[in-house]
């Protein structure tokens, strides 16, 4: 199994820790490549729609290739973000940013329909399941098929202070997690996930997507004559 996780800060803190309870638990051989924001990726999109052109057109491509790639080949993507004013935080908005050409509106990448995610997030007070909202949503856009969210309150603004009793609730369910992880079941496409990839087809053949250079790609793809990308063709 190969693992990519992104997070969405660069301490290791309450949010990295559960991360980390859950890879513990992931009873499979895997491999890991760990990305931090913003060290890994310190960009914010400009705006300029080159990206629809080919995604090598983007100024920040050089910095984002590596996590392209990595995204594309793993089996398993972990998303991980503090909670900050009740929202995900700004390095893990500028990374969805970043990468919104690969949203089933423009390109999507027919990797993401065969992978499963899971989203962590953790706070001192409120806002963590919220926090998973808008990264949950964007994997529903990528095509990721099955999308795990876990937010909670941690009751502390430091890992080492976080209750016991706490910590023993996150190991509780990591291990169940990591055991639904581990079976390696492939995912079924969801209907959410079938209405919404007919919808863009829809779209891109009606010509309303953002660039002729899109309809393109999802005519060499065949997606605009029945294909559709969780199947192969």
């Amino acid at each position: 199994m190969k693992i990519t996780m992104v997070h969405g800060q660069n301490h290791k803190g309450s949010t990295w820790h559960v991360a980390d309870e859950l890879l513990k638990n992931i009873d499979a051989d895997y491999t890991l490549k760990e990305f931090f924001l913003p060290k890994d990726l310190n960009h914010f999109c400009l705006g300029c729609y080159a990206c629809v052109k080919s995604r090598e057109q983007c100024p920040f491509w050089e910095d984002k290739a590596q996590l392209d790639t990595a995204l594309r080949e793993a089996d398993l993507l972990i998303f991980t973000t503090p909670t900050y004013c009740m929202m995900p935080s700004a390095p893990m908005k500028a990374f969805i940013d970043l990468f919104f050409t690969n949203w089933m509106s423009h390109k999507p990448c027919e990797e993401m329909f065969a992978k499963r995610a899971v989203i962590i997030s953790t706070a001192a007070g409120a806002g963590a399941k919220k926090a998973t909202k808008p990264i949950a949503e964007m994997l529903l856009y990528w095509g990721v098929p099955k999308v795990s969210r876990y937010g909670l309150a941690v009751n502390a603004s430091s890992w080492a202070g976080v209750p016991e009793k706490k910590k023993a609730k996150i190991a509780g369910d990591m291990k169940k997690l990591g055991k639904k992880l581990s079976a390696g079941k492939k995912p079924g496409i969801g209907v959410r996930t079938r209405f919404l990839f007919r919808l863009m087809a829809g779209m891109q053949k009606a010509g309303w997507g953002a660039g002729p250079e899109e309809k393109a790609y999802w005519q060499e793809k065949g997606w605009l004559n029945g294909k559709k990308p969780w199947k192969g063709s």
